[in-house]
């Protein structure tokens, strides 16, 4: 549509008019969905969100804060260690999370948000829980998550210094 509107014709007049032109054109005919029903939006006000994101193809994951990306990761990590090959990938897969989680930290964005590093051993500890026991028995004995008392600086060896020092008096 290249025309200018006129200056003795109304907006919507004129637009009236383009549209009546484009119908007796044929521009509207074949259209994709012709004659089908509307789909339903689910009444809710982020329907179309939610569609726009399925045509285009990307997660909704993709849409939420670094820190809540970062604990679904955790999370997703937690329950399928145990498809990674090796005990070295599962290593530098944690390695590579805890990366991210120290980039964050570095620079956060938004309310803060507690995210603890990952447990490279605690992980390891998984991942031979969750494989199959070799016949020769030669393999290492699965770590607990609960007696690894964590990386230097985490929750967990802070826990397992208080307990210890109880006994100290």
């Amino acid at each position: 549509m290249t025309e200018r509107k006129p200056p003795d014709i109304s907006f919507a007049s004129w637009v009236d008019q383009q549209i009546n032109e484009a119908a007796k054109r044929g521009a509207f005919d074949n259209l994709p969905g012709a004659g089908k029903p509307l789909p339903r939006r689910g009444g809710t006000a982020d329907a179309w969100l939610r569609d726009y994101l399925r045509r285009e193809g990307v997660s909704a994951e993709e849409l939420l804060p670094t820190p809540l990306r970062l604990r679904k990761e955790i999370e997703r990590l937690t329950d399928t260690v145990h498809e990674l090959a090796s005990e070295q990938q599962v290593r530098e897969v944690v390695a590579e999370l805890n990366r991210q989680i120290l980039q964050w930290r570095r620079i956060p964005l938004g309310p803060p948000v507690l995210l603890p590093r990952v447990d490279a051993e605690t992980m390891v500890g998984r991942w031979r829980d969750g494989r199959p026991q070799e016949r020769s028995g030669t393999s290492a004995p699965a770590v607990p998550a609960d007696r690894t008392g964590g990386e230097p600086g985490s929750a967990n060896s802070r826990w397992w210094h208080r307990f210890s020092r109880r006994g100290r008096g």
